[in-house]
């Protein structure tokens, strides 16, 4: 009886904790389904013409699934080579922000030496500096070194602006990590470039996937330094090739759609593929000992 009793007094103190646990779910599920619904209504605007688009409501099927806007898009408006340069672009400078990052993040985590601080100090300075207000000086400077109209100016802006943000998220979790495993591998022999390579980069695997997710967003949706550096349609990225479908008296709103939801699918796969590493990075680097 005396178990049976203490059995139904552990189910009863369970059951607020259950219900609300039950409550929570409910609510990211509404809170799912809301940030699902921009989505779904994207690829029904992607696949309907200008007609239906203005006449029916939003989230309303259209007649017939107007697939032949992906096409138009892929062919005639040359989506397919903006989508290339976007993709190597990307890539390209987010793997040199991530490298760069790790560097000056370790060396200012791990070594001793007199502009430490300053240096850490500058690169912060950099997360204050708006955008905007850089335009003209990376201009006059692209010009003068005949970079416009070319993808380096576009990869270079594109670390430079990326790199403070970048360290800043590996500073929290450089600090997390264990130092008796460095201090091992140095009584062992091992230099500082292999003690970076084969020890402490493989370590921070999970803030890296963070920090290349949010480089990866912002490069990928990038379109003011485009749009100012590039005039060449060999150059053009997706935001900005978008511009192609809006005419001086009719707008392909249907071929937009397609362009859009062809712009969001790479997005939305790197997070799907890196989410469990992005959860890890944050959390170890939100809390610092």
């Amino acid at each position: 009886m005396e178990r049976q009793a203490q059995a139904k007094a552990a189910v009863q103190s369970k059951l607020p904790i259950q219900i609300g646990y039950g409550v929570l779910y409910i609510l990211l599920t509404v809170v799912a389904i809301f940030q699902i619904f921009p989505l779904l209504w994207l690829l029904l605007f992607s696949l309907k013409n200008n007609e239906e688009i203005f006449n029916l409501t939003p989230f309303a099927l259209p007649g017939r699934l107007h697939w032949e806007n992906y096409e138009k898009v892929w062919t005639q408006g040359h989506i397919s080579a903006y989508f290339f340069n976007s993709v190597w672009m990307t890539v390209t400078s987010v793997a040199v922000t991530a490298l760069f990052a790790s560097f000056v993040t370790f060396a200012v985590t791990r070594m001793k030496w007199k502009l430490q601080s300053f240096v850490l100090g500058l690169f912060m300075v950099g997360l204050m500096i708006p955008v905007h207000s850089t335009l003209i000086p990376l201009f006059s400077l692209f010009t003068k070194t005949h970079l416009t109209d070319h993808p380096l100016s576009l990869i270079l802006s594109y670390i430079a602006f990326n790199l403070p943000i970048t360290i800043m998220i590996m500073l929290g979790f450089y600090y997390t990590l264990p130092r008796e495993v460095e201090e091992a591998a140095i009584m062992d022999g091992c230099s500082v470039n292999r003690l970076f390579f084969s020890i402490t980069l493989p370590m921070t695997a999970s803030v890296i996937s963070t920090a290349v997710i949010i480089n990866m967003i912002y490069n990928w949706n990038e379109f003011i330094f485009v749009n100012t550096f590039i005039s060449s349609d060999k150059y053009k990225t997706l935001t900005v090739g978008i511009q192609n479908f809006i005419g001086q008296y009719t707008t392909d709103w249907g071929a937009i759609g397609a362009t859009l939801m062809i712009s969001i699918l790479p997005i939305l796969l790197a997070f799907v593929l890196l989410s469990n590493r992005i959860v890890e990075g944050i959390a170890a680097g939100s809390v610092k000992g």
